[in-house]
């Protein structure tokens, strides 16, 4: 019999978690579920959180391949609701670097390599993504080190399952069988020519899948782009926001906020963000074949609210309007 002193340990720990992650990471998404479904993981609008609904992330799942498209705070517990372990993601993209969007990205990467994951895991995002897993990596260095506890049992370095791919405006990837196109979009205005403009980029992508298209707009405003992007497309996955409430109770929590704040969270709201009108104007001169509601703001819970948006998105959209709740299949 085998003593569990502290060498035996040593020796069965990578053992145990391999173990642990063969189960975790096998037969947990029904193949007869998985074949080109969009899975919409968290879809409310930051920085607040709420407990109706988690923060931007959605799971693309395609044939036997899984990716992961923004990342907001809780992405890894929404994942294990549907069934999904963060060792199947293939992929992560990223459309901005909001924190709603991405506050949940260290966990995962965090949590893969505490796993002792050995397949890598490549993050597409806009400029900037490599510094921002750079300092995850640094985040993630104590962790490394420990490893679970005993002499010379360190994890991974945090660096050598992680890959980052930065897209521009008008890049394209292609993934077995899949083709995914990115856009600059309109959540930002820095002057065209500037350093930001430059250096800050948010993007919407399209997924053309074998036997669908798939465009997810990320956090935009009206954008000519974004309508070029998803033309023809079977599904738009939009962002969508009731602007003039919004202002209404952001005076209404803070009524002393100065002026001069107030009227730029006010410019960036109606910039940066598109209305129910908006979003049927831009399905509509895209002629998508359908229209799905996330990043809603407010919350739309009630079925007489979610019908309210519904018909103001109907009111420029003849097409069929579905507003996400979280984990729903589409």
């Amino acid at each position: 019999m085998l003593k569990l002193n502290s060498a035996n340990l040593n020796k069965l720990i990578p053992l145990i978690f391999g173990f642990i992650c063969l189960l975790q990471a096998h037969g947990i998404y029904a193949a007869e579920n998985s074949e080109n479904t969009w899975i919409t993981l968290g879809t409310t609008s930051g920085p607040i959180s709420t407990p109706e609904r988690a923060q931007p992330a959605n799971a693309l799942i395609n044939g036997e391949d899984i990716y992961l498209i923004d990342a907001g705070d809780g992405t890894a517990a929404q994942l294990s609701k549907v069934g999904i372990s963060i060792l199947e993601i293939r992929a992560i993209f990223l459309s901005h670097h909001h924190f709603d969007h991405v506050g949940g990205l260290g966990a995962i990467l965090g949590l893969r390599n505490q796993m002792e994951t050995r397949e890598i895991l490549t993050v597409y995002g806009p400029p900037g993504t490599q510094l921002m897993v750079e300092g995850i990596m640094q985040y993630m260095t104590p962790l490394s080190e420990v490893g679970n506890g005993f002499l010379n049992r360190p994890f991974a370095p945090v660096n050598e399952y992680i890959r980052v791919v930065e897209l521009r405006d008008g890049a394209q990837v292609e993934l077995n069988n899949m083709s995914v196109n990115a856009i600059r979009n309109t959540h930002y205005s820095f002057p065209e020519g500037s350093e930001e403009f430059e250096n800050h980029q948010s993007l919407s992508f399209r997924f053309d899948l074998p036997n669908r298209s798939i465009v997810y707009t990320g956090d935009t405003g009206p954008s000519e782009a974004v309508e070029n992007l998803a033309s023809d497309a079977d599904l738009l996955i939009s962002e969508v926001m009731d602007i003039d409430l919004t202002i209404d109770r952001i005076r209404a929590v803070n009524p002393n906020i100065p002026q001069q704040v107030f009227d730029g969270i006010v410019n960036h709201l109606r910039s940066h963000h598109v209305t129910p009108q908006q979003v049927g104007e831009m399905a509509t001169r895209a002629n998508v074949r359908g229209v799905v509601l996330t990043h809603v703001s407010p919350l739309m819970i009630e079925p007489e609210e979610q019908e309210f948006y519904r018909a103001q998105v109907n009111e420029t959209y003849d097409g069929e309007v579905t507003i996400a709740n979280d984990l729903d299949s589409f």
